[in-house]
């Protein structure tokens, strides 16, 4: 019996552009790709303000690995390299005052990334202010205004308050984010001159924190650190196709190298072809990737099964990514070299 199904309700869940991006009209961004060793850089301008995106660059850095030193300082000066560009393109003056805010709450670990990059960022406004700062150091002040369940106040609002206080001519805005492919968790940074707003990725909008509210120029620095159920469940579809896929093209009797199997499976190629979803999963395997997020999405919603999902070793990956960019913001800032 054929039933009509409502695939309008689930709103992809993600604060990446690079998610996003095959939803854009081709001559409504610009799109560059570099790569280093095996970090790719993916800058892409977005020319006109959409109900995607605002207008802007968004530069997303991908990567496999922080855990070890040669990587994590690898991904650093890649990400140093792609802040001091952005930060250039501002045209500030030379000795331009900072204010970094860590966005997120401590006490969730995957929402704590801005608190622990601004636990680590030079702070040196005091001494300014005491006439005690050295000159090779800009002047920087950092603040994390927590979450409005915790102070009852929206973050954007206690950070116009500070502007409104205290002379500042660049804002550098951390946040956890959430993204809509597995691969990208904990493997991405995206930098936009955009700005944020917070919480969208996990569907609890607050106001934004961009130059738009703040008349301050303001970058954004993000990593997605959660994805929900409904992408899960998802991307597990997709791969078993993939995965079956393989096994059509090569003797599924053969004991297959697992270095083989698992590149296979990560790399962007066609799958089985309509006949063969269809024929594999009925209905399931007649939809498109968006629709079959849709479809997830009202089997879960309802008994609130779509939940938010982070890797386990989160801890220790979060503790290495906001060293990562706390080095690089001090770096970039101050011009040192750590």
């Amino acid at each position: 019996m054929d039933k009509e199904i409502d695939l309008s309700n689930y709103k992809i869940r993600t604060d990446l552009l690079i998610d996003e991006v095959d939803h854009f009209e081709k001559q409504a961004i610009e799109v560059n790709e570099e790569v280093y060793d095996d970090v790719v850089v993916n800058s892409t301008k977005v020319l006109e303000d959409n109900e995607i995106k605002r207008k802007g660059i968004y530069t997303t850095i991908s990567f496999e690995d922080v855990t070890d030193r040669h990587n994590f300082k690898k991904v650093q000066q890649v990400f140093e390299k792609e802040l001091k560009k952005i930060i250039e393109n501002l045209h500030l003056k030379d000795d331009y005052k900072t204010l970094v805010i860590g966005l997120g709450n401590c006490n969730s670990t995957p929402d704590s990334l801005g608190v622990k990059v601004c636990d680590n960022i030079i702070v040196t406004r005091h001494l300014y202010e005491l006439n005690e700062a050295s000159e090779n150091y800009k002047n920087v002040a950092a603040f994390t205004p927590n979450v409005m369940g915790n102070t009852g106040i929206e973050a954007s609002d206690i950070i116009k308050g500070i502007v409104g206080s205290i002379d500042v001519d660049l804002i550098i805005v951390i946040d956890a984010l959430a993204s809509s492919k597995i691969e990208r968790v904990n493997k991405t940074i995206q930098l936009t001159n955009t700005g944020i707003s917070p919480g969208s990725g996990v569907g609890n909008y607050r106001k934004e924190v961009s130059e738009n509210t703040l008349n301050i120029p303001v970058i954004a620095i993000g990593v997605p650190t959660v994805v929900d159920a409904v992408i899960i469940v998802s991307d597990t579809i997709n791969l078993l196709m993939k995965k079956i896929e393989y096994m059509k093209n090569n003797d599924a009797k053969e004991k297959l190298k697992a270095k083989n199997r698992v590149n296979y499976l990560k790399e962007k190629r066609e799958q089985l072809n309509d006949v063969e979803k269809s024929n594999l999963l009925g209905l399931i395997g007649q939809l498109s990737d968006d629709d079959l997020k849709s479809f997830i999405y009202e089997v879960l919603s309802p008994i609130g099964y779509n939940m938010m999902v982070t890797p386990k070793e989160i801890d220790f990956i979060i503790e290495k990514l906001s060293l990562l960019i706390s080095k690089g913001i001090n770096n970039v800032i101050h011009e040192l070299q750590i």
